[in-house]
């Protein structure tokens, strides 16, 4: 497993990837309509496409690659302050869970944020996340509070919880 700069040919994958991880991680959590509402305005084609390079606070989309160079989960993250980073999405095909795509992704986000300066690394994870909440913890976040949920004007939408590191 190897991660690399995701390219416009990942744009499918990283659409279909982030998808099926969203679908497979709130199921049950939130309403069949949030959870399609959501996948229509973050995980498109047109939108991911245009995310593909680093811009202002984002570095760009990255994937993690098999032996056979099938794409298995798609992260990105950026600066949101200095010395700060932050990982803003990664989700691993569901069916690939497991395997280490998402630590490499992990790492190679976090090895450009230490070279961008950032001592300290975020994440905002939905209350409830059963896959994504052990996985930080695992790799050394700890709880920092909360935030509202990203990407929703509802009132009634579980809060995100926010995870942090020291990586320099």
């Amino acid at each position: 497993m190897r991660a690399r700069r995701a390219t416009a040919n990942d744009v499918p994958a990283i659409c279909r990837i982030c998808a099926e991880g969203w679908r497979a991680t709130y199921r049950g959590q939130h309403t069949q309509e949030r959870v399609e509402q959501t996948i229509a305005a973050f995980y498109t084609p047109e939108r991911v496409a245009g995310e593909i390079e680093p811009a202002a606070g984002w570095d760009g989309w990255w994937v993690a690659v098999d032996d056979a160079d099938e794409v298995v989960a798609a992260a990105g993250g950026g600066m949101t302050g200095p010395g700060r980073g932050e990982i803003f999405v990664l989700y691993a095909d569901p069916k690939r869970r497991g395997q280490g795509a998402g630590t490499v992704l992990l790492d190679a986000i976090t090895d450009v944020q230490v070279g961008r300066g950032a001592r300290e690394q975020w994440v905002a994870v939905a209350e409830g996340n059963d896959q994504g909440i052990p996985f930080y913890e695992a790799r050394g976040f700890v709880r920092r509070g909360t935030r509202p949920a990203y990407g929703t004007d509802d009132p009634d939408a579980a809060e995100s919880v926010l995870f942090w590191r020291r990586i320099a």
